[in-house]
């Protein structure tokens, strides 16, 4: 395990457990020995990250992760210029808007909104997804030149996320060809059984990035194309805009 995986492990114990641990605690939920994360632990509470409670010599984070991370992102190339759109999206369609990035083989999720509704798809920004079976990732893909993307796919390992995922080089082909051609691109089951999702693909900043909607099939079956008109309009709302 590199040195950057074990100090993330530490602030994502805390994150899994939700509570003070104590220095073995951290280290078996961490997947380290105790001596390895003690030395991790002293460098963070030296940097002012982690500090001891007055319970059990218990270790928690401080609030400058926090803080840290909210002046980076107050910064973010994308998300500044897309929020008050996906904030829009959300109101419009009451259901999770994503925004994502491909990242070699993977969609990585920039950011995510979840619907107001009691059930709805939940996701966490930072999470990686299979290009394939995700409307994003068609997205994606659907910005490769055909002759090329049918070459990527052959050479894809497609495999199944879901019994719905298209894991025929063709049939995904066919699938992007089409969509291509209405502007919008569609995940039924594919990613998560049961969830729906459309997806357009959006010019920022010289790069593309993807904005899909998605929800339970019983909400979104029979609203794919309003969704998808309402993803459309903001799309070019967010293409016209100056940076």
């Amino acid at each position: 395990m590199k040195p950057t995986d074990r100090a993330l492990g530490i602030f994502e114990a805390f994150e899994a457990a939700g509570r003070p641990l104590t220095l073995s605690e951290l280290a078996e939920a961490a997947g380290l020995p105790v001596s390895t994360s003690h030395g991790i632990v002293r460098v963070l509470m030296e940097r002012g990250y982690l500090y001891l409670t007055s319970r059990r010599k218990d270790l928690f984070p401080t609030r400058r992760l926090y803080d840290m991370a909210a002046k980076i992102i107050a910064h973010d190339p994308y998300l500044e210029r897309l929020e008050p759109h996906l904030e829009a999206l959300r109101e419009a369609t009451q259901e999770t808007v994503i925004v994502g990035k491909r990242q070699q083989n993977e969609i990585i999720y920039l950011s995510v909104l979840e619907g107001p509704q009691t059930i709805r798809y939940s996701a966490a920004a930072g999470a990686l997804k299979p290009l394939h079976s995700t409307s994003i990732g068609k997205a994606m893909l659907s910005r490769v030149e055909s002759a090329e993307l049918r070459r990527q796919l052959l050479d894809s390992a497609m495999t199944p996320v879901t019994d719905h995922t298209l894991t025929s080089a063709d049939a995904l082909f066919d699938d992007i060809a089409q969509s291509r051609e209405r502007g919008y691109f569609v995940t039924r089951g594919e990613s998560v059984s049961d969830v729906f999702a459309v997806a357009v693909p959006v010019d920022v900043n010289r790069d593309v990035l993807g904005i899909a909607i998605a929800g339970p099939r019983h909400r979104m079956e029979g609203e794919i194309e309003r969704i998808a008109a309402v993803l459309l309009d903001a799309k070019r709302s967010i293409e016209q805009a100056k940076p």
